[in-house]
């Protein structure tokens, strides 16, 4: 990925972008279906099957503890029309003529859809309060939770992001994306692990285990917002749109 010449400019285009992309999610039913739904779902896992009143405890445990399997559906729904959309429309090679670098483009792009799953994740506010309401929750504990959803759903959007890059089908791109996050999930899943350690030695099943989101986020969940699981999901966050980038580099000099 080409390196911008201009920190100005840099910025302006990545702002420009992000407007453009914003413009288009809310600009079409898009992006109000995947608030509802998203809200919907968190709502009825949180409430029906983690029994949330029957449990008697004014904590959140049982929201946050479906955000993986939501995110790893719901996310690369919201990424695989990234750059299959504008492969099939064709205007990917009018974007790409445009006077921005490819680096704009993926990140613009990229931080657009965060930010929108971003908005979405805000809008669970209401469990917030009611916890509130219902006890006396630790709030550092909660804030921490949402910090590593933020960024377990950017990583999940980064590689539905990649695989966007690489094909003009979104359903290819949906599928692709969903079979690397349940990787990413399933690499840290107890039964997994648990299966590991029957035969593998300690340090392969830590290793296996160090690669899952599901190890990480667990981790900040629990109110620790240690430095080595902030890392983790920024290198792959990094890695992926880096790799983003060289895809859509290769197919503009090609």
């Amino acid at each position: 990925m080409e390196r911008p010449m201009q920190n100005g400019n840099f910025l302006r285009n990545i702002r420009i972008i992000m407007k453009r992309e914003l413009a288009g999610y809310f600009g079409s039913p898009v992006a109000y279906v995947f608030i509802v739904i998203f809200l919907l779902l968190t709502g009825f896992f949180t409430f029906y099957i983690s029994n949330f009143f029957e449990a008697g405890q004014a904590d959140l445990k049982g929201f946050f503890q479906w955000h993986p399997w939501l995110f790893m559906f719901l996310v690369p729904a919201v990424a695989m029309r990234l750059w299959a959309e504008e492969r099939r429309l064709g205007t990917i090679e009018l974007l790409l003529t445009l006077p921005v670098t490819v680096t704009d483009v993926v990140l613009g792009k990229f931080l657009a859809a965060w930010f929108f799953i971003g908005i979405a994740l805000a809008l669970t506010f209401p469990l917030v309060l009611t916890v509130m309401f219902l006890g006396n929750p630790d709030l550092g504990v909660i804030f921490c939770a949402y910090v590593g959803s933020f960024l377990m759903a950017g990583t999940f959007l980064s590689v539905g992001s990649m695989t966007s890059a690489l094909t003009r089908s979104q359903v290819v791109s949906f599928i692709l994306a969903v079979v690397a996050c349940l990787f990413l999930i399933l690499a840290g899943f107890a039964p997994v692990t648990a299966v590991l350690s029957g035969w593998a030695p300690a340090w392969l099943v830590d290793l296996v285990s160090s690669t899952s989101v599901l190890s990480h986020f667990a981790s900040i969940a629990r109110g620790v917002l240690d430095v080595r699981d902030l890392l983790y999901y920024l290198s792959v966050m990094v890695f992926m749109i880096f790799v983003n980038g060289v895809i859509l580099q290769n197919r503009e000099s090609a």
